[in-house]
Parts: C-alpha cells; structure tokens; sequence
C-alpha cells in the first residue's frame, strides 16, 4: 500500500483521537510507518490557534469575526501542516514513506468556522487550493452524545457550546453532500472496536 494521507472527521468527541491511535498501531503492526499528525499543529500559528481555542489569550470578542480570524488562522496553519521541510505531510508521505492520519483538516474550517452561505464562500476560497486527502474518515454522532462527553472534561473549548457544535454537524452534512473525493462515513455511536474493524475492511478493500 502506498504511504497515504488519511483525514478523521466529525464534531468535538466524535472518537477521532482514539481512531486514529488505532488505525496507526494497524499501519505499524503491518510493517508500514505511520504518524498522527493533527490539526491544529504543534507550530507557531497552531500553538496560538490552540490558545485561542482555550480562552488563553485575548481574541476578538464577536462570534462572527471570531470564526473569521480563525478560518485565516487556521489556513495558514495547514499550509505549514501540509508544506513545512521537517514534518509537513508531504515531506513524510514522499520522502520517508509514512502513513499521516490526521484528525481535522480542511473540512473543520467549513464546518467550524461559517454560519452562513456567504462565510462558507469565503472560508471555501481560502481553502480550495488544498489538495484532498486520500480518505476522509467522517464519524458521526448525536449532539447529546458529544455533549455528554464534553461535560467529563474540565478543561472546555470555545466552540463546544451546544449552539455551536449543532450548526457544526449540520455543516458536515453540507460539505460532505458535495464532496467527490473518497469518503467512509461511520456511525459513531457504535463500539470503538466495530468502528475500527469497518475502517480497516474499507482499507483492505479498496484500492488507492
């Protein structure tokens, strides 16, 4: 299998992070190497990104201007992610051959960061020079469930508010209608272990 560029998606607590670990000790356990390298990055701008999310720094107040600082935030972010020498996705994908799974990418930015026609136009143009993944792996739960979960964390971001996260998953389902590139979406309300087990087969099954 050549070294592929894998994406997880869905709103906050979906199972991202944990199905990535999995699909990772998959790759590894298969002799092939294989990284998580997520979004926002441990750079400069997503240091702040991060910070920004956490409350941690003083940001524009209104919500709309808000996302919209975000979304420019984030685009250059994920130009780093993608381009940077040292451990950008395509240095890793080319030249040492490695499998990057990546929780988030450009599909969070439509999601997270539009509340209407006109914001998703304008975050759609910051981001359509991106190349799609190989695959997105989209994890789709209740907004009750990601609510429960959020409520075991002390520490909360910004955007996990349940006005928020519903117009989150009503983005998703917007994006991904249109998308043409290859995509398993997944019922995340499932075991972790059937959930990984529909995601391998997918793999095994496919051809890239």
């Amino acid at each position: 299998m050549k070294p592929l560029f894998i994406v997880l998606e869905g709103i906050d607590k979906a199972g991202k992070s944990t199905q990535a670990e999995l699909l990772k000790s998959y790759f590894i356990n298969q002799g092939n190497a294989a990284i998580i390298s997520s979004e926002p990055t441990d750079g400069p701008i997503g240091k702040l990104i991060r910070n920004a999310m956490q409350n941690q720094i003083i940001t524009i107040q209104d919500k709309a201007k808000f996302d919209e600082q975000m979304a420019y935030l984030f685009t250059a972010d994920r130009y780093y992610h993608l381009y940077n020498d040292i451990d950008g996705v395509y240095q890793l994908i080319k030249h040492q051959k490695t499998h990057v799974i990546a929780t988030r990418y450009y599909f969070s930015s439509l999601a997270y960061n539009c509340n209407n026609q006109e914001e998703f136009d304008f975050v759609y143009g910051l981001n359509k020079r991106f190349p799609n993944p190989d695959l997105v792996i989209y994890i789709d739960i209740s907004l009750e469930l990601a609510l429960s979960r959020i409520s075991n964390y002390s520490l909360k971001e910004v955007y996990e508010t349940q006005e928020k996260l519903n117009k989150v998953r009503e983005n998703y389902s917007k994006v991904f209608q249109s998308y043409e590139g290859n995509i398993l979406r997944l019922e995340g309300e499932q075991t972790v272990d059937n959930i990984h087990k529909k995601i391998i087969n997918y793999l095994e099954k496919k051809v890239f």
